[in-house]
C-alpha cells in the first residue's frame, strides 16, 4: 500500500508528431512542447529520406500520434495498423506552408493544443 508521502510517479503524456520530411512542422510541434510539464514529444517523417523516420518502435512509445496531413495519416496506418489498436491518431490538417519554428507555424500548432498552450 503506498504511503501518502510517498511522491507520485506517473510519467508524461508522450506525444508522437510526425510529418513527411521531419524538418519543419513536426519538429516544431515536438520543439514547442520540450518545456510543457505533462508532455513528453518526439517528431519523426513518413518518407524514407525523413530526419528520424516513423517506426513501430516510435508508434509503441507514443500514447497520442499526431500527424499534420491525412495523408501521413494513410501512410502510418497502411505500416503500422497492428501497433494502432489502441493509439489515437490525430490530424491536425496543417499544410507544409512554413519553415521550422515560423512564427505563423507556432500560432498554428499552439492553436490545436488550447490545453497546454491557452492565452500564450
Amino acid at each position: 500500500m503506498a504511503s501518502a508521502n510517498m511522491p507520485t510517479t506517473e510519467r508524461p503524456e508522450r506525444y508522437l508528431f510526425i510529418c513527411g520530411q521531419n524538418k519543419w512542422r513536426s519538429p516544431t510541434a515536438e520543439a514547442l512542447f520540450a518545456d510543457v510539464e505533462g508532455v513528453e514529444a518526439i517528431s519523426a517523417g513518413t518518407n524514407h529520406d525523413a530526419e528520424t523516420c516513423v517506426s513501430g518502435d516510435l508508434i509503441e512509445w507514443a500514447d497520442v500520434i499526431y500527424v499534420m496531413e491525412r495523408k501521413h495519416a494513410k501512410k502510418v496506418k497502411a505500416a503500422f495498423a497492428d501497433l494502432l489498436k489502441s493509439t489515437p491518431l490525430h490530424v491536425l490538417g496543417i499544410a507544409d506552408n512554413y519553415p521550422f519554428m515560423d512564427e505563423r507555424l507556432v500560432g498554428v500548432i499552439k492553436s490545436k493544443f488550447p490545453r497546454w498552450f491557452a492565452g500564450n
